[in-house]
């Protein structure tokens, strides 16, 4: 029986006004217009879309630029793959843990292990959106107390904002009846399938697959067993 608790988007905003059912989604011959008009009524993008024009626009009111921006540039970009494949596989992941009376589940491995009960789920692919606006918050305080002036605090902001636009909307593409034409899309795709429907042990980017080369967890599609634990995480039933 699938679970339909914790569903706060399930089913987000069409282009029209009115809400947009599964089969918007999921449904046959999505084209990639089509996806991006669902795509840009969603939370997610209604937040960080207007968030990555400001921080622009703050970023470019500020002025001075220097060849510290593209270090700050560069350094996010670079380090995007560990992030994504880190908080995949502690964060999402989690397994929840009993100390003393107190059970430790946060709301974002809840609802990825729901997500993983139900892959076609628009409100369970993004990110919930209590925990999209705390982290979009957090960046603020953050890059402004490690980052050395304010003009690359802000640059910090914007790229980090763009990125994580980047990977709501690859995320949610992947997970639609859209099909990959490119190359580099169909890498990602396949990786993140094989990650939902053979083992949810390996395949944890979604943008990109440095980290999993990296620590050895994209490995060939016959060379790990199929999962039996891949819907579930190993928590409760497996659907």
């Amino acid at each position: 029986m699938r679970r339909h608790t914790d569903q706060v988007a399930v089913t987000e905003m069409r282009p029209s006004g009115r809400e947009a059912q599964p089969e918007d989604y999921t449904g046959p011959g999505l084209g990639l217009r089509r996806a991006a008009a669902i795509f840009s009524r969603t939370f997610s993008a209604r937040v960080l879309a207007p968030l990555v024009l400001v921080f622009a626009g703050v970023r470019i009111a500020l002025g001075g630029w220097s060849r510290w921006d593209a270090v700050v540039l560069a350094a996010i970009l670079g380090l995007q793959p560990f992030t994504e494949w880190v908080i995949h596989v502690t964060v999402l992941h989690w397994k929840p843990r009993t100390i003393g009376r107190l059970t430790v589940d946060p709301l974002g491995a809840r609802r990825h292990r729901q997500h993983h009960r139900d892959p076609k789920v628009l409100g369970l692919v993004l990110v919930p959106r209590p925990v999209l606006i705390a982290t979009c918050l957090a960046q603020v305080p953050f890059y402004l107390l490690v980052a050395p002036t304010v003009r690359l605090a802000f640059m910090a902001m914007l790229v980090s904002s763009a990125m994580y636009l980047t990977y709501e909307w690859t995320h949610f593409l992947i997970h639609s009846t859209y099909r990959p034409r490119s190359r580099y899309y169909r890498y990602v795709y396949r990786a993140h399938r094989l990650h939902h429907f053979r083992n949810e042990k390996y395949w944890f980017g979604v943008t990109v697959h440095v980290a999993d080369h990296a620590f050895r967890t994209f490995p060939a599609k016959d060379a790990v067993p199929v999962s039996d634990t891949a819907f579930s995480l190993g928590v409760g039933d497996s659907r």
